[in-house]
């Protein structure tokens, strides 16, 4: 899952005098800092701060959505069908949801 919008990132290196973003795997931001030769990581602290800043990415808010309405829709299967059932389908998709939300 993508934690980070790339937009964000841009925003920040041109901010910050930053040049030549690119990412090495998603969620790892690689630019030449001012005055450099070599590129470096952006720093995780920098990417916290923005992430705070920002809030959910976009694939955060689908997944967020997926896991609320999954929640919903079980619970009233469960209500229905008189089951507990697609209440312990729903705990495992939102807990494979909330997984996906650790970052590295």
């Amino acid at each position: 899952m993508k934690h980070y919008c790339d937009e964000w990132i841009e925003e920040w290196c041109q901010q910050n005098g930053w040049t030549d973003l690119f990412v090495e795997r998603p969620n790892f931001y690689w630019a030449f800092p001012p005055f450099a030769v070599m590129p470096e990581p952006i720093p995780a602290q920098v990417l916290r701060v923005i992430k705070a800043r920002k809030g959910f990415s976009q694939e955060e808010r689908r997944w967020t959505i997926a896991a609320i309405l999954v929640t919903v829709v079980a619970a009233l299967l469960g209500f229905f069908l008189k089951s507990p059932m697609p209440l312990f389908i729903a705990f495992a998709f939102d807990a494979v949801t909330v997984a996906l939300f650790e970052e590295e």
